[in-house]
């Protein structure tokens, strides 16, 4: 990557402001202006995220490595694997994004390269029903938000149930009326 400054690139971004204004599509301008408003937000955002991280004093200073507490941060690391600057490799960028989500106990079954596709078990500890409550809406959302800053390559997200911890439950139903009731004896 080459260096660039931010003068060089406040004129390009004027001049091709400029140009699109000049075709006379003022649609077309306006989107380009909220693009570029949209951009610095979100830039300027990220590195104030990296101030605040860097320059915290006492407790609010995180332990340890200061690479650690920004590679912590969803709007810090996004930034980072945008532009392909994460250290991590993808494992331990999902690994980091599933423990994001600490409410959830999700451990990761593969992930489809080809397809974007992440393969989740949601892990039987607790209620050992195999029931689906662990892929409810909220769980997937807050999985999916946190993928998608962590770990963008991940497309889509399968969340399996558990497999039920002990025997199958079975279902106790009511006799059926066609059969004859047993004689007690006394």
């Amino acid at each position: 990557m080459h260096a660039v400054s931010a003068e060089q690139t406040g004129r390009r971004v004027e001049e091709v402001l400029d140009r699109l204004a000049a075709t006379g599509d003022g649609a077309a301008a306006a989107a380009a202006e909220e693009l570029v408003r949209s951009l610095m937000d979100f830039y300027g955002s990220g590195l104030s995220r990296v101030v605040e991280l860097l320059s915290a004093t006492g407790d609010r200073r995180p332990a340890g490595d200061p690479l650690a507490a920004l590679l912590g941060d969803e709007l810090v690391a996004s930034l980072l694997v945008l532009h392909d600057l994460h250290p991590e490799d993808l494992d331990a960028r999902i690994a980091r994004a599933l423990g994001a989500v600490r409410d959830q106990d999700l451990e990761v079954v593969d992930f489809d390269e080809p397809s974007g596709t992440l393969r989740l078990r949601a892990a039987a500890a607790g209620s050992g029903c195999g029931c689906a409550a662990a892929t409810a809406p909220p769980a997937r959302q807050a999985v999916e938000n946190a993928l998608a800053c962590f770990a963008p390559e991940v497309t889509a997200v399968d969340i399996q149930a558990a497999a039920p911890a002990g025997p199958a439950l079975l279902q106790i139903g009511d006799r059926p009326k066609s059969a004859p009731m047993a004689a007690k004896t006394p």
